[in-house]
């Protein structure tokens, strides 16, 4: 028992370290995608990992690296990968660490899965929990917030009444909070990966319906 309470304060140790030494890749990033989204994240990471017996120490150490390359990507508009840019920023912290190699490579994997868009499939425990609980941030109320602070951030209208958001461009004057709810977030609830992300996605995406049900009818004078 001694020895397993040695294993849990060193791993614990170890997510401590990884804590501290990724505050300033958030620096520079956007507030919808700052430091503490990856904070919720990870909060949302304890509750989803738990319920579905994740390894928590490669969980929690993936979900603090998981958006270290976004900056990369809003600094190229979209043009570079955040998950994959992630991966590569994630290698040279992890090799001083006492995890093993298999565990390792579950870390890098969780970050390169991560990404709604993305071209790679999460097949581990941990990397669909890491998906999930990133996605459940982008929904809910918390979700139509972040959509409407990025969609200031690069200087978006309101709403493009009129204009297709499926003929619209990211990171565009025409990126609205609407467009990410048509083109992304209204789809979310049905590409989670855990029974646990799963539940909680009802509730969320519920309210986010409600409120651009409401939104509409409010800008077009109908309320």
């Amino acid at each position: 028992m001694d020895a397993e309470y040695r294993q849990a304060d060193s791993e614990a140790n170890l997510v401590e370290q990884v804590r501290a030494q990724v505050r300033h890749f958030f620096e520079d990033a956007r507030g919808s995608h700052g430091w503490d989204h990856t904070r919720r994240v990870c909060r949302l990471c304890e509750q989803i990992g738990a319920a579905e017996q994740a390894d928590m120490t490669v969980l929690r150490i993936a979900a603090l690296l998981h958006d270290i390359g976004r900056a990369d990507q809003d600094r190229a508009n979209g043009e570079i990968c955040h998950a994959r840019q992630g991966a590569k920023r994630a290698v040279p912290l992890l090799r001083p660490l006492d995890l093993s190699a298999e565990r390792k490579e579950n870390i890098l994997h969780c970050i390169r899965c991560h990404r709604f868009r993305g071209e790679n499939v999460p097949e581990t425990p941990e990397a669909k929990v890491l998906f999930d609980a990133d996605k459940l941030d982008g929904i809910g109320a918390v979700g139509v917030a972040r959509a409407y602070l990025f969609a200031g951030e690069i200087g978006a209208r309101l709403h493009s009444s009129g204009v297709p958001p499926e003929e619209t461009a990211p990171y565009s004057r025409e990126d609205t909070g609407y467009r990410e709810f048509r083109v992304k977030l209204c789809g979310v609830k049905d590409r989670m990966l855990t029974p646990t992300g799963r539940k909680m996605a009802e509730d969320r995406h519920a309210f986010m319906t409600a409120f651009f049900d409401r939104f509409l009818a409010e800008y077009e004078g109908r309320l």
